[in-house]
Protein backbone atom coordinates (compact mmCIF):
# COMPACT_ATOMS: atom_id res chain seq x y z
CA UNK A 1 0.00 0.00 0.00
CA UNK A 2 2.92 2.05 -0.17
CA UNK A 3 3.32 1.91 -3.95
CA UNK A 4 3.57 5.76 -4.86
CA UNK A 5 3.00 7.22 -1.62
CA UNK A 6 5.33 10.54 -0.72
CA UNK A 7 6.92 10.44 1.78
CA UNK A 8 8.37 13.55 4.47
CA UNK A 9 11.19 11.39 7.11
CA UNK A 10 12.19 13.88 9.43
CA UNK A 11 15.54 13.20 11.53
CA UNK A 12 16.26 14.37 14.64
CA UNK A 13 19.38 14.06 17.17
CA UNK A 14 19.56 11.04 18.36
CA UNK A 15 21.42 7.64 18.16
CA UNK A 16 18.79 5.76 16.70
CA UNK A 17 19.21 8.18 13.47
CA UNK A 18 21.42 5.64 11.85
CA UNK A 19 17.91 3.13 11.75
CA UNK A 20 16.31 5.84 9.71
CA UNK A 21 19.05 4.23 6.67
CA UNK A 22 16.78 1.13 7.34
CA UNK A 23 13.64 3.08 7.19
CA UNK A 24 14.26 4.70 3.77
CA UNK A 25 15.49 1.52 2.24
CA UNK A 26 12.37 -0.48 3.54
CA UNK A 27 10.19 2.53 2.51
CA UNK A 28 12.04 3.09 -0.80
CA UNK A 29 11.57 -0.78 -1.68
CA UNK A 30 7.93 -0.75 -0.93
CA UNK A 31 7.54 1.74 -3.29
CA UNK A 32 7.77 5.27 -1.43
CA UNK A 33 8.75 8.59 -2.57
CA UNK A 34 11.08 9.54 0.23
CA UNK A 35 12.24 13.22 1.15
CA UNK A 36 14.54 13.92 4.16
CA UNK A 37 14.40 16.60 6.76
CA UNK A 38 16.64 16.47 9.06
CA UNK A 39 17.66 18.66 12.41
CA UNK A 40 20.85 20.19 12.29
CA UNK A 41 21.61 17.70 15.21
CA UNK A 42 20.51 14.91 13.80
CA UNK A 43 23.43 15.69 10.93
CA UNK A 44 26.04 14.35 14.14
CA UNK A 45 24.49 11.23 13.75
CA UNK A 46 23.91 10.41 10.22
CA UNK A 47 25.14 12.50 7.46
CA UNK A 48 23.11 13.71 4.73
CA UNK A 49 25.49 12.39 1.95
CA UNK A 50 24.47 8.84 2.88
CA UNK A 51 20.57 9.82 3.16
CA UNK A 52 20.11 11.53 -0.39
CA UNK A 53 22.22 8.60 -1.64
CA UNK A 54 19.17 6.30 -0.05
CA UNK A 55 16.47 8.74 -1.15
CA UNK A 56 17.57 9.95 -4.87
CA UNK A 57 16.74 13.47 -3.13
CA UNK A 58 18.63 16.45 -1.86
CA UNK A 59 18.29 16.39 1.94
CA UNK A 60 16.31 19.18 3.22
CA UNK A 61 18.06 21.01 6.46
CA UNK A 62 18.49 24.18 6.57
CA UNK A 63 15.54 27.13 5.67
CA UNK A 64 17.63 28.67 2.89
CA UNK A 65 20.60 26.31 1.38
CA UNK A 66 22.47 28.73 -0.14
CA UNK A 67 23.05 32.58 -0.76
CA UNK A 68 21.01 33.17 -3.49
CA UNK A 69 17.38 33.65 -2.76
CA UNK A 70 16.46 30.16 -2.71
CA UNK A 71 14.86 28.74 0.38
CA UNK A 72 13.15 25.65 1.39
CA UNK A 73 9.88 25.72 1.55
CA UNK A 74 7.96 23.70 4.53
CA UNK A 75 4.43 24.81 3.38
CA UNK A 76 5.18 23.00 -0.28
CA UNK A 77 6.38 19.88 2.00
CA UNK A 78 3.31 20.26 3.68
CA UNK A 79 1.06 19.62 0.95
CA UNK A 80 2.84 17.32 -1.25
CA UNK A 81 3.25 14.65 1.46
CA UNK A 82 0.86 11.42 1.78
CA UNK A 83 2.37 11.23 5.45
CA UNK A 84 5.24 12.46 7.84
CA UNK A 85 7.10 10.32 9.60
CA UNK A 86 9.53 11.53 12.55
CA UNK A 87 11.71 8.66 13.65
CA UNK A 88 13.43 8.68 15.49
CA UNK A 89 11.80 11.75 17.71
CA UNK A 90 14.13 13.04 20.79
CA UNK A 91 12.22 14.25 23.71
CA UNK A 92 12.97 17.70 22.49
CA UNK A 93 11.43 17.52 19.51
CA UNK A 94 8.43 16.25 21.21
CA UNK A 95 8.33 18.67 23.11
CA UNK A 96 8.67 21.41 20.18
CA UNK A 97 5.92 19.28 18.24
CA UNK A 98 3.38 19.52 21.24
CA UNK A 99 3.88 23.52 22.17
CA UNK A 100 4.49 24.80 18.17
CA UNK A 101 8.47 25.65 18.95
CA UNK A 102 9.13 26.38 15.22
CA UNK A 103 12.89 27.05 15.56
CA UNK A 104 14.02 24.46 13.00
CA UNK A 105 13.15 23.07 9.47
CA UNK A 106 11.80 20.15 10.60
CA UNK A 107 8.93 21.77 13.16
CA UNK A 108 8.12 24.50 10.51
CA UNK A 109 7.47 21.33 7.87
CA UNK A 110 4.93 19.30 10.94
CA UNK A 111 3.21 22.31 11.44
CA UNK A 112 2.74 22.83 7.96
CA UNK A 113 1.79 19.48 7.54
CA UNK A 114 -1.91 18.22 5.73
CA UNK A 115 -1.58 14.64 6.01
CA UNK A 116 -1.23 12.32 9.34
CA UNK A 117 2.09 12.26 11.23
CA UNK A 118 3.33 9.45 12.65
CA UNK A 119 5.87 9.25 15.21
CA UNK A 120 8.66 7.44 16.50
CA UNK A 121 10.13 8.34 20.17
CA UNK A 122 14.05 7.61 20.70
CA UNK A 123 15.59 8.24 23.90
CA UNK A 124 16.66 7.02 27.39
CA UNK A 125 14.45 4.94 29.77
CA UNK A 126 14.01 8.15 32.04
CA UNK A 127 13.63 10.50 29.60
CA UNK A 128 10.83 8.59 28.08
CA UNK A 129 9.20 8.06 31.60
CA UNK A 130 9.56 11.48 32.68
CA UNK A 131 5.58 13.33 33.42
CA UNK A 132 6.90 15.87 30.51
CA UNK A 133 7.33 13.71 28.09
CA UNK A 134 4.41 11.21 28.96
CA UNK A 135 2.13 14.58 28.65
CA UNK A 136 3.93 15.89 25.64
CA UNK A 137 3.07 12.74 23.95
CA UNK A 138 -0.51 12.72 25.36
CA UNK A 139 -0.93 16.37 23.60
CA UNK A 140 0.32 15.13 20.10
CA UNK A 141 -2.15 12.48 20.19
CA UNK A 142 -4.84 14.56 21.25
CA UNK A 143 -3.81 16.43 18.00
CA UNK A 144 -3.79 13.53 16.36
CA UNK A 145 -0.29 12.42 15.34
CA UNK A 146 -0.03 8.62 15.53
CA UNK A 147 3.14 7.56 18.27
CA UNK A 148 4.24 4.36 17.41
CA UNK A 149 5.52 3.09 21.00
CA UNK A 150 9.19 2.65 21.99
CA UNK A 151 10.08 -0.86 23.40
CA UNK A 152 12.17 -2.06 25.60
CA UNK A 153 15.34 -2.97 25.55
CA UNK A 154 19.10 -2.46 25.72
CA UNK A 155 20.03 1.75 25.95
CA UNK A 156 22.96 3.35 24.40
CA UNK A 157 23.87 4.86 28.13
CA UNK A 158 23.79 1.39 29.08
CA UNK A 159 20.81 1.11 30.74
CA UNK A 160 17.97 -1.51 29.83
CA UNK A 161 14.63 -0.68 29.89
CA UNK A 162 11.86 1.46 27.93
CA UNK A 163 12.60 4.07 25.18
CA UNK A 164 14.14 2.06 22.21
CA UNK A 165 12.74 3.00 18.55
CA UNK A 166 10.83 0.22 17.36
CA UNK A 167 12.52 -1.56 14.80
CA UNK A 168 12.69 0.05 11.27
CA UNK A 169 10.44 -2.80 9.28
CA UNK A 170 7.80 -2.28 12.07
CA UNK A 171 8.14 0.91 11.87
CA UNK A 172 7.34 0.86 7.58
CA UNK A 173 4.78 -1.69 8.19
CA UNK A 174 2.72 0.49 11.07
CA UNK A 175 2.36 2.93 7.80
CA UNK A 176 1.53 0.23 5.53
CA UNK A 177 -1.29 -0.97 7.40
CA UNK A 178 -2.18 2.69 8.04
CA UNK A 179 -2.87 2.73 4.11
CA UNK A 180 -4.29 0.17 4.17
CA UNK A 181 -6.89 0.96 6.52
CA UNK A 182 -7.99 4.05 4.67
CA UNK A 183 -7.69 2.64 1.13
CA UNK A 184 -11.29 2.46 0.65
CA UNK A 185 -11.88 5.46 2.06
CA UNK A 186 -10.59 8.54 2.55
CA UNK A 187 -7.47 9.51 4.85
CA UNK A 188 -8.35 10.06 8.16
CA UNK A 189 -5.50 11.15 10.49
CA UNK A 190 -7.12 10.09 13.59
CA UNK A 191 -8.17 6.19 12.56
CA UNK A 192 -11.51 6.17 14.47
CA UNK A 193 -13.69 5.17 11.42
CA UNK A 194 -11.17 2.72 9.64
CA UNK A 195 -13.31 -0.30 8.61
CA UNK A 196 -12.29 -4.37 9.61
CA UNK A 197 -12.05 -7.29 7.41
CA UNK A 198 -14.89 -8.85 9.95
CA UNK A 199 -17.00 -5.58 10.22
CA UNK A 200 -19.96 -6.74 8.04
CA UNK A 201 -19.80 -9.94 9.78
CA UNK A 202 -21.03 -8.19 12.96
CA UNK A 203 -22.07 -4.51 11.88
CA UNK A 204 -24.86 -3.31 9.55
CA UNK A 205 -23.01 -1.98 6.93
CA UNK A 206 -25.52 1.10 7.14
CA UNK A 207 -24.25 1.67 10.45
CA UNK A 208 -21.26 3.85 11.71
CA UNK A 209 -18.39 1.53 13.18
CA UNK A 210 -18.49 1.85 16.67
CA UNK A 211 -15.46 4.17 18.07
CA UNK A 212 -16.02 3.88 22.04
CA UNK A 213 -12.50 3.06 23.04
CA UNK A 214 -10.78 6.29 21.44
CA UNK A 215 -8.06 7.24 24.35
CA UNK A 216 -7.96 4.32 25.74
CA UNK A 217 -4.93 1.70 26.17
CA UNK A 218 -6.00 -1.86 26.21
CA UNK A 219 -3.14 -4.69 26.78
CA UNK A 220 -4.08 -7.96 25.19
CA UNK A 221 -2.06 -11.52 25.75
CA UNK A 222 -2.79 -14.22 22.93
CA UNK A 223 -1.56 -17.83 21.57
CA UNK A 224 1.12 -20.23 23.49
CA UNK A 225 3.78 -20.12 25.80
CA UNK A 226 6.90 -22.54 25.02
CA UNK A 227 8.79 -23.73 27.17
CA UNK A 228 12.23 -25.18 26.44
CA UNK A 229 13.28 -28.78 27.55
CA UNK A 230 16.62 -28.49 25.07
CA UNK A 231 17.04 -26.40 21.90
CA UNK A 232 15.04 -28.82 19.90
CA UNK A 233 12.34 -29.80 22.26
CA UNK A 234 9.46 -27.32 24.41
CA UNK A 235 6.31 -28.03 26.22
CA UNK A 236 3.23 -26.18 24.46
CA UNK A 237 -0.06 -26.37 24.25
CA UNK A 238 -2.32 -26.25 21.07
CA UNK A 239 -3.18 -22.39 21.44
CA UNK A 240 -3.44 -20.78 17.77
CA UNK A 241 -3.94 -17.14 19.17
CA UNK A 242 -7.04 -16.66 16.74
CA UNK A 243 -9.21 -15.36 19.69
CA UNK A 244 -6.97 -13.20 20.97
CA UNK A 245 -5.91 -11.74 17.94
CA UNK A 246 -9.59 -11.01 16.86
CA UNK A 247 -9.92 -8.98 20.30
CA UNK A 248 -6.98 -6.91 19.57
CA UNK A 249 -8.37 -6.71 15.90
CA UNK A 250 -11.63 -5.33 17.64
CA UNK A 251 -9.88 -3.04 20.25
CA UNK A 252 -8.42 -1.27 17.24
CA UNK A 253 -11.23 -0.95 15.61
CA UNK A 254 -13.17 1.14 18.04
CA UNK A 255 -10.19 3.45 18.87
CA UNK A 256 -8.19 1.59 21.20
CA UNK A 257 -4.05 1.75 21.12
CA UNK A 258 -3.48 -1.94 21.72
CA UNK A 259 -0.23 -3.42 23.04
CA UNK A 260 -0.56 -7.61 22.62
CA UNK A 261 1.80 -9.45 23.68
CA UNK A 262 1.98 -12.87 21.68
CA UNK A 263 3.22 -16.30 21.89
CA UNK A 264 4.36 -18.47 19.21
CA UNK A 265 1.66 -17.97 16.22
CA UNK A 266 1.64 -17.65 12.40
CA UNK A 267 -0.92 -15.31 12.90
CA UNK A 268 -0.33 -11.55 11.63
CA UNK A 269 -2.16 -8.25 12.78
CA UNK A 270 -3.94 -5.82 10.38
CA UNK A 271 -4.48 -2.73 11.73
CA UNK A 272 -1.82 -0.37 13.20
CA UNK A 273 -3.15 0.97 16.43
CA UNK A 274 -1.81 -2.48 17.37
CA UNK A 275 1.55 -3.26 18.96
CA UNK A 276 2.76 -6.56 18.85
CA UNK A 277 5.39 -7.47 21.60
CA UNK A 278 6.67 -11.09 20.21
CA UNK A 279 7.34 -13.45 23.09
CA UNK A 280 8.09 -17.12 23.82
CA UNK A 281 7.97 -18.65 27.35
CA UNK A 282 6.09 -17.66 30.29
CA UNK A 283 8.41 -15.63 31.78
CA UNK A 284 9.01 -13.50 28.97
CA UNK A 285 5.12 -13.12 28.95
CA UNK A 286 4.79 -12.58 32.41
CA UNK A 287 7.95 -9.46 32.01
CA UNK A 288 6.06 -7.62 29.13
CA UNK A 289 2.15 -8.28 30.85
CA UNK A 290 3.71 -6.43 33.93
CA UNK A 291 5.32 -3.87 32.25
CA UNK A 292 2.73 -2.35 30.23
CA UNK A 293 -0.12 -3.20 32.58
CA UNK A 294 0.95 0.58 34.22
CA UNK A 295 -0.22 2.23 31.86
CA UNK A 296 -2.84 0.59 30.44
CA UNK A 297 -6.97 1.14 31.21
CA UNK A 298 -7.39 -2.88 30.78
CA UNK A 299 -6.20 -5.68 30.28
CA UNK A 300 -7.50 -9.36 28.67
CA UNK A 301 -5.56 -12.46 29.47
CA UNK A 302 -6.21 -14.22 26.50
CA UNK A 303 -3.08 -16.46 26.33
CA UNK A 304 -2.99 -19.98 26.84
CA UNK A 305 -0.27 -19.93 29.51
CA UNK A 306 2.19 -22.80 30.57
CA UNK A 307 1.33 -23.28 34.01
CA UNK A 308 4.83 -25.11 34.75
CA UNK A 309 8.04 -25.51 32.91
CA UNK A 310 11.16 -27.55 33.23
CA UNK A 311 13.40 -26.75 35.74
CA UNK A 312 16.16 -27.78 33.71
CA UNK A 313 16.70 -26.84 30.29
CA UNK A 314 19.54 -29.09 28.54
CA UNK A 315 22.12 -26.93 26.53
CA UNK A 316 22.29 -29.82 23.74
CA UNK A 317 19.43 -31.89 21.98
CA UNK A 318 18.77 -34.81 24.52
CA UNK A 319 19.77 -38.10 22.89
CA UNK A 320 17.51 -41.20 23.33
CA UNK A 321 19.34 -43.24 26.21
CA UNK A 322 16.68 -45.73 27.57
CA UNK A 323 12.50 -46.71 27.20
CA UNK A 324 11.95 -43.35 29.46
CA UNK A 325 13.10 -40.04 30.37
CA UNK A 326 11.91 -37.67 33.33
CA UNK A 327 11.45 -34.29 33.09
CA UNK A 328 10.86 -32.16 36.19
CA UNK A 329 8.69 -29.65 36.28
CA UNK A 330 8.29 -26.38 38.36
CA UNK A 331 5.53 -23.65 38.46
CA UNK A 332 5.52 -20.72 36.31
CA UNK A 333 4.93 -17.04 37.52
CA UNK A 334 0.85 -16.87 37.55
CA UNK A 335 0.54 -13.49 35.31
CA UNK A 336 -3.05 -13.91 35.81
CA UNK A 337 -2.87 -12.75 39.87
CA UNK A 338 -0.04 -10.51 39.76
CA UNK A 339 -1.78 -7.84 37.53
CA UNK A 340 -4.62 -8.85 39.77
CA UNK A 341 -2.54 -7.67 42.84
CA UNK A 342 -1.18 -4.60 40.43
CA UNK A 343 -4.35 -3.36 39.53
CA UNK A 344 -5.47 -0.18 40.68
CA UNK A 345 -9.12 1.88 40.69
CA UNK A 346 -10.26 2.69 37.47
CA UNK A 347 -8.12 -0.08 35.71
CA UNK A 348 -10.38 -3.51 34.28
CA UNK A 349 -9.21 -7.05 34.31
CA UNK A 350 -10.61 -9.77 32.13
CA UNK A 351 -9.37 -13.42 32.60
CA UNK A 352 -9.97 -16.82 30.03
CA UNK A 353 -10.44 -19.65 31.76
CA UNK A 354 -10.63 -23.15 29.62
CA UNK A 355 -12.04 -25.73 31.53
CA UNK A 356 -13.10 -29.76 30.60
CA UNK A 357 -15.29 -30.39 33.98
CA UNK A 358 -17.09 -27.88 36.70
CA UNK A 359 -16.93 -24.85 34.66
CA UNK A 360 -18.93 -22.75 35.94
CA UNK A 361 -17.42 -23.36 39.48
CA UNK A 362 -13.76 -23.41 38.50
CA UNK A 363 -14.23 -20.21 36.29
CA UNK A 364 -16.20 -18.66 39.54
CA UNK A 365 -13.16 -19.30 41.56
CA UNK A 366 -10.47 -17.97 39.28
CA UNK A 367 -12.71 -15.06 38.71
CA UNK A 368 -12.30 -14.35 43.05
CA UNK A 369 -9.06 -15.39 43.41
CA UNK A 370 -7.65 -13.49 40.45
CA UNK A 371 -9.76 -10.22 41.18
CA UNK A 372 -11.07 -9.72 38.23
CA UNK A 373 -13.82 -7.91 36.54
CA UNK A 374 -15.06 -10.51 34.51
CA UNK A 375 -13.93 -13.90 33.10
CA UNK A 376 -14.67 -15.30 29.88
CA UNK A 377 -15.20 -19.20 30.24
CA UNK A 378 -15.53 -21.64 27.16
CA UNK A 379 -15.45 -25.44 27.14
CA UNK A 380 -13.73 -28.12 25.39
CA UNK A 381 -16.87 -29.93 25.64
CA UNK A 382 -18.05 -27.94 22.88
CA UNK A 383 -16.33 -29.32 19.72
CA UNK A 384 -15.01 -27.31 17.26
CA UNK A 385 -15.17 -24.22 19.58
CA UNK A 386 -11.72 -23.92 21.03
CA UNK A 387 -7.64 -24.26 19.96
CA UNK A 388 -7.26 -23.66 16.54
CA UNK A 389 -11.02 -23.42 15.33
CA UNK A 390 -12.24 -20.37 14.00
CA UNK A 391 -15.14 -20.73 16.20
CA UNK A 392 -16.10 -20.14 20.26
CA UNK A 393 -19.22 -20.53 22.57
CA UNK A 394 -18.26 -18.34 25.52
CA UNK A 395 -20.04 -17.45 28.86
CA UNK A 396 -19.49 -14.33 30.92
CA UNK A 397 -19.64 -14.64 34.57
CA UNK A 398 -18.94 -11.71 36.36
CA UNK A 399 -19.82 -10.88 40.17
CA UNK A 400 -23.04 -9.50 38.69
CA UNK A 401 -24.01 -12.83 37.17
CA UNK A 402 -23.30 -14.81 34.00
CA UNK A 403 -24.85 -14.58 30.11
CA UNK A 404 -24.30 -17.31 28.35
CA UNK A 405 -23.47 -16.31 24.10
CA UNK A 406 -24.39 -18.77 21.11
CA UNK A 407 -21.75 -20.47 18.86
CA UNK A 408 -20.72 -17.88 16.30
CA UNK A 409 -17.20 -16.88 14.96
CA UNK A 410 -14.28 -15.69 17.01
CA UNK A 411 -14.69 -12.57 15.73
CA UNK A 412 -18.01 -11.87 17.09
CA UNK A 413 -17.21 -13.46 19.84
CA UNK A 414 -14.71 -10.64 20.31
CA UNK A 415 -17.09 -7.89 19.34
CA UNK A 416 -19.37 -9.70 22.01
CA UNK A 417 -16.70 -9.65 24.81
CA UNK A 418 -15.26 -6.02 23.81
CA UNK A 419 -19.17 -4.93 24.31
CA UNK A 420 -18.70 -5.84 27.79
CA UNK A 421 -15.09 -4.59 28.34
CA UNK A 422 -16.79 -0.96 26.92
CA UNK A 423 -19.76 -0.67 29.04
CA UNK A 424 -17.64 -1.41 32.06
CA UNK A 425 -14.89 1.45 31.05
CA UNK A 426 -17.78 4.20 30.50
Amino acid sequence: MLQGKKIVLGITGSIAAYKSCLIIRELVKRGAEVQVVITPAGKEFVTPITLSALTQKPVISEFFSQRDGTWNSHVKLGLWADAMLIAPCTASTLGKMAHGVADNMLITTYLSMKAPVFVAPAMDLDMYAHPTTQQNMQMLKSFGNHIIEPQSGFLASGLEGKGRMEDPEKIVSYLDCYFSSVSSSSLDANLTHSASKVEAERVDKDKEPVADLVGQKILITAGPTYEKIDPVRFIGNYSSGKMGYALAEECARRGADVTLVSGPVSIKVSHPRICVVSVESCNEMYDAATAAFPSCQAAILCAAVADFRPAEVASQKIKRVGQTMDIHLVPNPDIAARLGHMKQPGQLLVGFALETNDEQQNAQQKLEKKNLDFIVLNSLRNAGTCFKSDENQICIISPEGQHDYERKSKQAVAHDIIDELSRRIH
